[in-house]
C-alpha cells in the first residue's frame, strides 16, 4: 500500500440541502479524478454514494458515505453526506470527520436551509469552507444571483474563485480567477483554454470581471499585513500569493471560496480538484481539539470513531478518523470512552460499498474497522498516552411510533436488530414504555421512522406493525368518601367472609398510601397486609377507563371477621369491593401527562407558533432571544396534542426550528375531552 504524508491528505464533507447536487458532484469528481469507470446517476441508483437499497429505492442519501480515491498524488477521503433533516446525525458525523465543508448551492434554486445548517455545523466544529454552486447549465440557473445571494446570507468572507461566462444565457466559458484563464469543456468534459471574454462577449462582464477580480484580492489582502499594504499600493498579487493567501484565509475561517460546477457535463469539475489539491488545508494544518495531539505520524495513535454502520454480512463497522500516529490491522488499543482494549482485525478503505483491505492507517486518514466493540463518539488510543476527545452533538429525537412485530415470536429478534440500528444511528432511540407497556422508536421525522423500519426488514429480516403511541393516562379521586366492603360466600366446609370499611381520600402520591386505624380488633392484624394487597393490585385499573389510580390514600377504619370463615383471601376480595364502590363516589377524574416544551425557531415563526400551542392547548410561560434572529419559546403542553408537532415545526420553519419534550407533571383532562379519551382507552385495551 501506498504511504501517504499528512500533507497529501485531505478530508472533505460534501453537505448542502436535499437535491441540491451533492452526490451527482461527487459522482463527476470520483469520474474526473479516474476513481470510478462510469458516470452514475441518482435517479438511475448507479451512483458509487448511494449504494444503499433504501437510496436507490428512495433516490436520496439516507447515510453518509466514504468515497476515497487518489489524485495527483494526493489522498482524498471524500464523504458524502444526507440533506434531508431526518438524518442530520449523518452531517454532524462528516463533518466531524472532515477538515473542509463543501457545501452544495444549486444555481437555480439559491441558498436554501440546508445550506444554512451545513454552514452553521461546519462554523460550530471549527472546519473550513467552501461553496460548490452546481446545476450551472440548467436553463434557470444564474450564477450571479447565488453569489450575491452567498454574500448577503454568509458575509464578506464569499469570495468567487471559478466563475461562468454567459452570454444569451448560455455558458460561453468558465473563469479561473486565480489563474486569470477561461476554458471552454467539450462533450467529455475535457478543458480547453480559450480567449478571456470581452464586451462584446456579455456587456456586463467586463464590469463584473473587474469587480470579482478586486473581491478576490480584497480578500486575500484580509489574511496577512504584508499582502494588505501591497494591495492599498494598487499591485496585483501573483499567482502563489493569491493560492496561498485563499489557503491560509480558508484555514483562518476568513475566506469562504466559491466555484461552479456542472456534474452532468463535467464543466469545472478538474478546476475544482485543483482547487481541492490547492486551496483546502490538509490534516496537519487543522488544530485538533485537544492542544496536545498533534497530527503527527511519530506522535502516540490516537483516533476518533465518527460513524458506526450495522451490515449483516460484515459484522459492525466502524468509520474512523486517526488524529495522530498510526493505527495497525491485528493490533490492540484503548478504548478510552469505555476503558476496555479494543482488538483491531481488518482495515479497509471505502470507495462507496467497494472496500480495499489495508495494513495500517497514519495521522490524518479515515479507515473502517469491522467488528469492534467501539461504538460512534469512542475514542481509541495508545495505552501509553490516554486522551479522550468530545463525544458530538446531535440532535435529541423528537417524533416517535410505538412498534410491534407483525409475526408473532419476533420480539426478541427486534429488540437485538434495534439495537445495532440505534448503535449505528444515535438520534435513533427504543425503550419499553413503562405505563403503556409498548416498545417505542423515536427519531427525528417520519422518515427517519420509516426507514428505520425498511432497515428492520431488508438487514434483520423483521417486519413491524407502526402505530400512534398510546398516551399514558392515569386517575384519582377529588373527595373523601367512606365505604364497605364485604365478601360473604356459604358453599358447604368452610365459607369465605371478610367485612372491611375504608376511608378513601386524595393525597399526593404515585403509589397507594395505605393506613391502618382499627380499633378492639373489629380485623385482626394478620388481616391488614391482605387488605392492603387487595388495594395495591385494583389502583392498577380505575373505575372510568381502566387506567392507572394514583393520588389515592386508603384508611382501614372498621370491619369484622368470622374466627372460622375468614381468611386472607377473604378479605383481599373484600378491599377490592370497597374500592370499586370508594371509587365511584369519590368524584373520579382522568389525568393527562403535560410536558415542558422548548421551541427554538427563526422569529418571523414565533407568532404561528405560539398560535399553534393554543390550539393545541398550551400554555406559553415566556421567550427569550438565543442569537440574532432565533428565539426560545417555552411552553407547557399536554403530550396528547404533541404527536405530529415535530412535522408542524418543520413545515412552518422549513426546517430551521427544533423542540425538545420533557415530562413535566400530570393534570386533570378537562371534561369536554373525557368521553373521547374514555372511548379510546378503551379500544385500545
Amino acid at each position: 500500500m501506498k504511504d501517504y504524508d499528512v500533507t497529501k491528505i485531505k478530508n472533505i464533507a460534501l453537505a448542502g440541502h436535499n437535491g441540491s447536487g451533492k452526490t451527482s458532484l461527487a459522482e463527476a469528481i470520483l469520474y474526473k479524478a479516474g476513481a470510478s469507470d462510469r458516470l452514475g446517476k441518482t435517479a438511475d441508483g448507479t451512483t458509487v454514494c448511494d449504494y444503499d437499497p433504501e437510496e436507490i429505492k428512495r433516490c436520496i442519501s439516507i447515510g453518509t458515505s466514504l468515497a476515497s480515491f487518489e489524485y495527483n498524488d494526493f489522498k482524498v477521503n471524500l464523504l458524502d453526506t444526507p440533506g434531508l433533516f431526518d438524518f442530520a446525525s449523518e452531517m454532524t458525523e462528516g463533518i466531524r470527520a472532515s477538515d473542509t465543508v463543501m457545501i452544495t448551492v444549486s444555481a437555480k434554486s439559491g441558498v436554501k436551509v440546508g445550506a444554512r445548517k451545513a454552514y452553521a455545523e461546519a462554523e460550530k466544529q471549527g472546519k473550513s469552507k467552501m461553496f460548490v454552486v452546481t446545476k450551472i447549465d440548467d436553463k434557470s440557473a444564474n450564477f450571479f444571483n447565488v453569489l450575491t445571494e452567498l454574500k448577503t446570507v454568509f458575509g464578506p468572507t464569499v469570495c468567487p474563485v471559478v466563475v461562468p461566462v454567459v452570454s444569451n444565457h448560455q455558458i460561453v466559458s468558465y473563469v479561473n480567477l486565480i489563474e486569470m484563464k477561461a476554458y471552454k469543456y467539450d462533450e467529455k468534459g475535457n478543458a480547453i483554454e480559450t480567449d478571456m471574454p470581452t464586451a462584446e462577449i456579455s456587456e456586463k462582464f467586463e464590469y463584473r470581471i473587474d469587480g470579482l477580480i478586486g473581491a478576490v484580492s480584497e480578500a486575500v489582502a484580509e489574511t496577512s499585513d504584508e499582502l494588505m499594504e501591497k494591495f492599498f499600493e494598487g499591485e496585483e498579487f501573483t499567482q502563489k500569493e493569491l493560492i496561498d493567501g485563499i489557503h491560509d484565509g480558508m484555514n483562518r475561517g476568513i475566506i469562504t471560496p466559491v466555484v461552479c460546477t456542472s456534474s452532468t457535463e463535467l464543466a469545472g469539475i478538474d478546476m475544482l480538484l485543483k482547487e481541492i489539491e490547492l486551496l483546502l488545508p490538509s490534516p496537519h494544518e487543522v488544530e485538533t481539539e485537544d492542544s496536545e495531539v498533534k497530527c503527527d505520524v511519530s506522535e502516540p495513535m490516537s483516533a476518533y470513531v465518527f460513524k458506526t454502520v450495522a451490515d449483516p454480512f460484515v459484522g459492525k463497522m466502524s468509520f474512523i478518523r486517526v488524529m495522530s500516529g498510526t493505527l495497525k490491522s491485528n493490533s490492540e488499543v484503548k478504548n478510552a470512552t469505555s476503558g476496555n482494549t479494543e482488538k483491531i482485525g481488518k482495515l479497509c478503505t471505502l470507495c462507496g460499498k467497494k472496500q480495499t483491505e489495508v495494513s495500517y492507517a497514519t495521522a490524518g486518514d479515515i479507515v473502517v474497522a469491522t467488528k469492534i466493540s467501539a461504538n460512534t463518539g469512542d475514542t481509541l488510543c495508545d495505552s501509553a498516552k490516554m486522551v479522550e476527545f468530545a463525544p458530538m452533538d446531535f440532535p435529541k429525537p423528537c417524533y416517535s411510533m410505538a412498534v410491534k412485530a407483525k409475526a408473532q415470536g419476533d420480539e426478541a429478534k427486534i429488540s437485538t436488530s434495534m439495537q445495532r440500528l440505534t448503535e449505528e444511528d444515535p438520534t435513533l432511540t427504543y425503550i419499553q414504555d413503562d405505563n403503556t407497556k409498548e416498545q417505542i422508536l423515536s427519531g427525528l421525522g417520519e422518515q427517519h421512522i420509516e426507514v428505520a423500519v425498511a432497515k428492520l426488514k431488508n438487514k434483520f429480516g423483521v417486519d413491524v406493525n407502526l402505530t400512534v403511541p398510546k398516551i399514558a393516562y392515569k386517575e384519582t379521586i377529588r373527595k373523601k368518601v367512606k365505604v364497605e366492603g364485604k365478601h360473604k360466600k356459604q358453599s358447604g366446609g368452610h365459607g369465605q367472609y371478610g367485612h372491611v370499611w375504608i376511608e378513601f381520600e386524595p393525597c399526593v402520591s404515585d403509589t397507594l398510601v395505605f393506613e391502618e386505624k382499627v380499633f378492639g380488633g373489629a380485623v385482626p392484624k394478620n388481616y391488614f397486609p391482605a387488605v392492603q394487597k387487595g388495594l395495591e393490585e385494583s389502583t392498577k385499573k380505575g373505575v372510568l377507563a381502566g387506567c392507572q389510580v394514583v393520588g389515592l390514600k386508603a384508611i382501614l377504619v372498621d370491619g369484622s371477621y368470622h374466627p372460622v370463615d375468614s381468611s386472607e383471601m377473604a378479605f383481599k376480595t373484600a378491599a377490592s369491593i370497597a374500592y370499586k364502590e370508594g371509587l365511584r363516589k369519590a368524584d373520579p377524574v382522568m389525568l393527562e401527562p403535560v410536558g415542558r416544551l422548548k421551541v427554538t425557531a427563526p422569529d418571523d415563526n414565533t407568532g404561528d407558533i405560539m398560535g399553534e400551542l393554543n390550539k393545541r392547548r398550551g400554555r406559553v410561560l415566556g421567550m427569550e432571544p438565543v442569537s440574532h434572529g432565533v428565539t426560545t419559546i417555552e411552553a407547557e403542553v399536554p403530550v396528547r396534542e404533541m404527536h405530529d408537532f415535530a412535522l408542524y415545526l418543520r413545515q412552518v420553519t422549513r426546517g430551521l426550528g427544533s423542540f425538545t419534550l420533557d415530562f413535566e407533571r400530570y393534570e386533570q383532562l378537562p371534561a369536554n375531552l373525557l368521553t373521547e379519551v374514555i372511548s379510546s382507552v378503551n379500544s385500545e385495551n
